[in-house]
């Protein structure tokens, strides 16, 4: 199942590949995801944009155009906890902070802090921990801003070549950094990291930047030029050539995270950090595309 979502009325004017600004208009972005559950059949998206433990949104707010994407941990499972609650939950919180309009477009930080702080004072317990990535686009500076804690991330990508990326936070091999909620018994145990240590970035972005923003289960099985190379297929800036190379692009990580030959960026790290490691890393696969373009309300 897809799911592709847009708002506004949104005119495509530029050129893939980017062109020069024009400071008296807006932009906004046209986004479609696709994605895998690890343990699922392909392409079966969960009520609230979960694929497998993974979760994402996409909203919009008179200001700005804002995106996420959040990855469970998956070892919760094992004390009979759903890692997707918490990564949903997460997601959803800061999507109607968004509509809301309780956020700072230059601030994303804020949002992952005020929704996580939000959880932390839920009256429903929730358990569990998931990395997240937050992209906001302010449709009148023309700027993004971002921020990343753990192994998630985001592309940018201009005239074929990738200009901005997110950089990955792990403590140790295969440990992203974290946000999570644990049972009193276990607090201090727990790896749990502060959202104020995500990583945050702003930069100015062009009419035709491509902006591609998914969980470890895309870079972990999918190297930059394997990316680039689909990415050329998108010829234009409408919704059905956005969804369907974001489906394209996950169709191709999810067969590579099951070839046991095929050296994944995932096992290249860990034959880097002393393991004999080959092939893809099956995981749960969550893409967001979208393309900056011109907005008209």
């Amino acid at each position: 199942m897809l799911s592709v979502l847009s708002y506004g009325r949104l005119v495509a004017r530029a050129v893939i590949g980017g062109l020069s600004q024009t400071d008296s208009r807006d932009y906004s972005l046209v986004s479609a995801s696709f994605g895998f559950g690890k343990d699922f059949r392909k392409g079966i998206l969960k009520k609230g944009m979960c694929y497998g433990d993974d979760a994402c949104f996409i909203a919009r707010h008179r200001s700005a155009d804002v995106l996420g994407v959040a990855d469970g941990v998956g070892g919760w499972r094992d004390y009979g906890v759903d890692p997707s609650q918490f990564s949903g939950t997460l997601m959803r919180t800061c999507e109607r902070l968004v509509k809301e309009g309780r956020f700072v477009p230059s601030n994303p930080v804020g949002i992952l802090t005020t929704s996580y702080y939000e959880l932390l004072q839920n009256k429903v317990p929730l358990l569990g921990s998931s990395t997240a990535c937050i992209v906001v686009l302010d449709r009148q500076s023309h700027r993004l801003h971002t921020a990343n804690l753990g192994d998630s991330g985001f592309l940018v990508v201009r005239g074929g070549e990738v200009v901005h990326r997110s950089d990955e936070q792990q403590h140790y091999f295969n440990t992203p950094f974290q946000l999570s909620i644990a049972p009193p018994e276990a607090e201090g145990s727990v790896l749990s990291d502060s959202p104020e240590a995500a990583d945050s970035s702003s930069f100015h972005v062009q009419l035709g930047d491509i902006i591609l923003t998914a969980t470890d289960g895309l870079f972990d099985n999918m190297p930059d030029y394997m990316i680039l190379q689909e990415l050329k297929k998108l010829k234009n800036t409408n919704y059905e050539s956005i969804q369907q190379t974001a489906k394209s692009i996950a169709e191709q990580a999810h067969v590579l995270a099951y070839d046991p030959n095929y050296m994944s960026p995932f096992a290249q790290f860990a034959c880097d950090n002393g393991l004999n490691v080959r092939g893809g890393k099956p995981d749960d696969i969550t893409v967001l595309l979208s393309i900056v373009a011109e907005y008209t309300d």
